[in-house]
């Protein structure tokens, strides 16, 4: 809770220092924009807590992104597919992808970095085959579908902005993975599963099936985000769409309160990293800093705040708080 506080007053010094310096960042243009990239990013972050929760990692979170949002509309408006069983199957090709990286890990004990690496590798290149390398997009078409992305909701007078669509999204997945890993037996053993795998497996616990679990919800919730990031953006490239995605989500997990050595998590907490990591980005632009800087200050936020909680970990421990 206390490390959730530093990082919420963080994300508010960071909002009050890019107003001060330009009032455009609360233009409601702006805010419904940082909205809408927060609630796309905080779901592959939620995915990506998941796995470091069980002492794992994910690399291949933007590759699966590029997989799904690319292909949808290669297959709907490229190959004449209905959207419905179009966007099922992919969504369902994510799961057991995820599933098959769990079995790589559980099964054949390979390391986590090296499966993961691999698949941000395969399905990217897989994704560049299958549509030639051309930018794939939906055009004028599906636009009832794109609405589920781009639509926006007032909430009258009680705020000066619409709260776009899949703020609401986010919001359902997060009570529910909020739900997952503080209130059942799941979450339990998951944290327990990080903290110690060894004391985890002799205790009873079916080690290897929550940890595969772990990366079928995080390919999955990918798989979502990528379904919502094209239908946001209309049009990807296979080459970059979803570029460094997995840095942004494994950042905003480790920010909110992840350790990357596993058994803590905090859904609250990767939030407030995912909309951390989106102020950075938007001051970037709003106070014409070269984009070229863009991963050396992110870089820098991410390695002071990680360093701090070290530093206040360490402190915590010799004084017995």
């Amino acid at each position: 809770m206390k490390k959730n506080l530093g990082l919420f007053l963080l994300l508010v010094a960071a909002c009050v220092v890019t107003y001060i310096l330009n009032d455009r960042f609360l233009a409601p243009v702006n805010i419904e924009n940082l909205l809408r990239r927060t609630a796309l990013f905080s779901l592959i972050s939620i995915g990506a807590a998941f796995v470091i929760t069980s002492g794992g990692i994910d690399l291949s979170i933007g590759s699966m992104v590029c997989l799904v949002g690319t292909l949808l509309p290669w297959m709907t408006a490229s190959n004449g597919w209905p959207w419905l069983p179009s966007m099922a199957l992919l969504l369902v090709v994510a799961a057991l992808l995820g599933a098959f990286h769990g079995i790589l890990i559980t099964k054949l004990k390979l390391q986590p970095f090296i499966v993961t690496l691999c698949g941000l590798l395969l399905y990217r290149g897989i994704t560049r085959g299958l549509t030639g390398d051309q930018t794939q997009g939906f055009g004028l078409e599906f636009e009832g579908l794109r609405s589920v992305a781009l639509t926006k909701i007032s909430l009258g007078g009680f705020l000066p902005v619409a709260i776009p669509s899949v703020v609401f999204v986010t919001i359902a997945v997060a009570l529910i993975a909020s739900f997952a890993l503080d209130r059942t037996r799941y979450g339990l053993y998951l944290r327990a599963l990080g903290r110690n795998e060894v004391a985890a497996r002799y205790s009873g616990i079916n080690s290897d099936l929550i940890k595969l679990l772990a990366y079928v919800i995080c390919a999955t919730l990918a798989g979502v985000s990528g379904v919502l990031f094209i239908l946001d953006v209309n049009s990807a490239q296979p080459s970059d769409f979803g570029n460094f995605y997995e840095l942004y989500a494994i950042a905003a997990a480790v920010l909110g309160g992840c350790s990357l050595r596993g058994g803590e998590a905090s859904i609250s907490g990767v939030i407030i990293g995912a909309a951390l990591m989106q102020v950075l980005r938007n001051a970037i632009v709003l106070l014409d800093i070269p984009t070229q800087l863009e991963f050396a200050i992110i870089g820098g936020v991410i390695l002071i705040g990680v360093g701090a909680e070290e530093i206040v970990r360490k402190t915590a421990r010799r004084v017995g708080v």
